[in-house]
């Protein structure tokens, strides 16, 4: 496993345990995700890009992670990410410099995994 792959296995055990105690919350939340990312007006890799940009203003490793993998999932290139962390490094200042870099290598980690 890799870095970003282990962030995300690190909160499942709770993710989960917390799913139990409050289904409909996450029920809820996976129809959302669901529609939200399919393809549309805009492309789920382009969806994809966009939540790792607010992913990245908003410091969350694991959304990060989450997003990034989608991105890779979805074909999203290497320009695209890189455009997309630009853009929230631009928009974030000083805290996105920091975890655009990470966002790029959770991205660069995904990609080898699902090409």
């Amino acid at each position: 496993m890799g870095e970003y792959q282990d962030e995300l296995k690190k909160i499942a055990p709770a993710t989960q345990e917390l799913r139990e105690h409050i289904p409909e919350v996450y029920e809820g939340f996976a129809t959302i995700h669901r529609a939200v990312y399919q393809d549309g007006a805009l492309s789920g890799g382009l969806k994809e890009l966009i939540a790792v940009g607010i992913a990245i203003n908003k410091g969350c490793l694991g959304c990060i992670a989450s997003h990034t993998r989608g991105a890779a999932r979805k074909g999203v290139t290497e320009e695209q990410m890189a455009e997309t962390i630009g853009v929230a490094i631009q928009m974030g200042g000083g805290p996105s410099s920091i975890y655009g870099p990470q966002a790029w290598d959770s991205f660069k980690e995904f990609k080898e995994r699902y090409g």
